[in-house]
């Protein structure tokens, strides 16, 4: 399947390059809907491999890339069983996700994300799973998470420490600060900084110039640069059931969602470095 259109995303096929564009109100969130449609794409995959170079994932929401995982449904997904089986539910889940942005990360082709606005949580996950990051200059990467008192649990700290010096991705983890695209840039996270409002228009150039290259030695020169942290992402998703089921995270959702922040993605960010 070369094209398809979602609720929230759609995909399409030309000239060897696929582009994959996140459109779920307000800003991408990533729970089951768009689990669901980005399960589809992991599933065409291997048929796209043959003939497709390159695949971009991009947003077209103005608010930018995505804000992360929908915590207002995880919340309530949670809150509806007990609290001894929390953390099964939630672990099916995160394998699912595991499951898609692996498939992201091995693909046979090379995947770009054109960033622009927020690129948050799971967003960022999403990001990271990528080949190349082309980011807006405005542009700002964040995980916010232990501030809700969990860690990323989409894959995002195996794959961060694979791109990003340590300091770099302690001082995300540990502050829950934003940093703009040029910090993500020097940090080894983002391969190219684009201006405002041209990160989808590189990323296509850089898209159309990987198709003039051998698709056997870009198969193999990816599998040997960009090893999948398998292991990492196991205890990931150990630790993050772990730290969800507590009764202290419970909590600080509930407030988070009572207070109406989850319609606005800054609002439990401390202020950007």
């Amino acid at each position: 399947m070369k094209e398809f259109k979602g609720k929230t995303l759609g995909w399409s096929w030309r000239e060897g390059v696929a582009e994959l564009m996140l459109d779920h109100a307000p800003a991408n969130e990533i729970g089951t809907a768009v689990l669901e449609e980005l399960e589809q794409f992991a599933a065409v995959i291997s048929s796209l491999a043959g003939d497709t170079a390159a695949c971009i994932i991009a947003s077209a929401r103005p608010s930018g890339f995505s804000a992360g995982g929908d915590l207002r449904e995880l919340y309530r997904q949670a809150a509806a069983v007990p609290a001894n089986r929390r953390a099964a539910g939630i672990g099916k889940f995160l394998r699912r996700i595991h499951a898609v942005l692996n498939a992201i990360d091995a693909a046979p082709f090379v995947t770009i994300a054109a960033v622009h606005g927020i690129c948050f949580g799971g967003g960022f996950e999403l990001a990271l799973a990528c080949d190349l990051i082309v980011a807006d200059k405005m542009a700002r990467f964040a995980f916010p998470e232990l501030r809700l008192g969990f860690i990323p649990g989409f894959g995002g700290i195996p794959r961060l420490k694979r791109d990003a010096s340590n300091g770099l991705v302690r001082d995300l983890l540990f502050t829950g600060r934003t940093i703009n695209a040029a910090r993500a840039h020097s940090g080894g996270i983002v391969s190219q900084l684009a201006g405002e409002g041209e990160a989808l228009r590189i990323a296509r150039a850089i898209a159309a110039q990987i198709t003039k290259y051998d698709a056997a030695a870009r198969k193999t020169a990816k599998k040997f640069v960009k090893p999948i942290p398998r292991g990492e992402l196991k205890r990931e998703i150990a630790l993050f059931c772990r730290l969800f089921s507590r009764p202290e995270t419970m909590a600080a959702l509930k407030d988070f969602i009572e207070r109406d922040h989850a319609r606005d993605p800054l609002a439990y960010l401390p202020p950007p470095a």
